[in-house]
């Protein structure tokens, strides 16, 4: 499952990494302070954005297996990853990294998590994370996922999940039934059977809970202003493709809600940290 191109994932990167929720991520660390080893298993790592936001709050020493299944992505991630690293040197399927007084070793691998997921957590982890992912995914991955990881008694921490807060500068008449019809559109198969869309992190958080997990949530939205101007544009454009593919609001007010020049926008987000009891 994947449909997001390199180009997309460049674009929002810096939004998605100053976005994050800053306490959450102290509570991570806090979490894994004084280990020196950390091995780490990111699901759907597209260019690997999520470890260059998390890897500084981990320790000295790290071991990634990043997950996609998308092989121009994973060959994407190699490039990224190595231009973002003090030093990179490829031993042999691994890349080692240092950046920051961080070691990295990092192995990829493609595989399709709809189908794959049990193999692909049996390599097992100190720590589960995703970036972005489990809006897309249905109800019964996250159920899945959760109870995986439970059972490995392993930490989770999953950002950017897209929770159905959307609201756009200037407003318009047509806003509500345009966001009506996109958060119809979230909810259809991406890949993983049928979307939980705005309810993955309440699925989420309910799921971990359920395993005797610590669970914190927060906020991590895109707060878009006139800097973030190119990712706005794609986002209008994405947004209206999706309502478009519902055909649930026609095509003349979909023009009108075109016209208007958008200048800032707000798309909610929610981060979760799951810590094993």
């Amino acid at each position: 499952m994947s449909g997001f191109d390199a180009r997309w994932l460049d674009l929002r990167e810096p939004v998605d990494h100053r976005s994050r929720n800053e306490e959450l991520g102290r509570a991570l660390a806090r979490h894994f302070a004084g280990r020196s080893s950390t091995t780490v298993l990111d699901l759907g790592c597209g260019t690997g954005s999520n470890l260059r936001a998390t890897a500084p709050l981990l320790g000295p020493e790290q071991h990634w297996t990043l997950v996609d299944h998308d092989q121009a992505l994973l060959e994407a991630a190699v490039a990224r990853l190595c231009a973002w690293a003090g030093t990179a040197e490829r031993r042999g399927a691994e890349l080692a990294l240092s950046r920051g007084g961080k070691h990295l070793t990092v192995r990829l691998r493609r595989a399709d998590l709809a189908q794959e997921l049990e193999s692909a957590l049996a390599m097992g982890a100190d720590l589960v994370t995703a970036s972005a992912l489990f809006d897309l995914a249905s109800a019964e991955f996250i159920a899945a996922v959760a109870a995986e990881v439970a059972r490995r008694r392993a930490c989770f921490y999953t950002v950017l999940t897209y929770n159905g807060t959307q609201r756009w500068t200037p407003k318009h008449e047509t806003d509500a039934a345009m966001a009506s019809a996109f958060r119809a559109h979230q909810v259809g198969d991406k890949g993983f059977g049928a979307a939980a869309g705005p309810m993955a992190p309440s699925l989420l958080a309910a799921a971990f809970d359920a395993a005797g997990y610590s669970v914190g949530e927060a906020d991590s939205a895109w707060r878009l202003d006139a800097g973030d101007k190119a990712l706005i544009g794609e986002l209008v454009s994405g947004f209206t493709a999706a309502v478009r593919e519902t055909k649930l609001v026609p095509e003349t007010a979909i023009a009108d809600w075109l016209e208007i020049d958008r200048t800032a926008a707000l798309v909610g987000h929610t981060d979760t940290l799951a810590l094993p009891p």
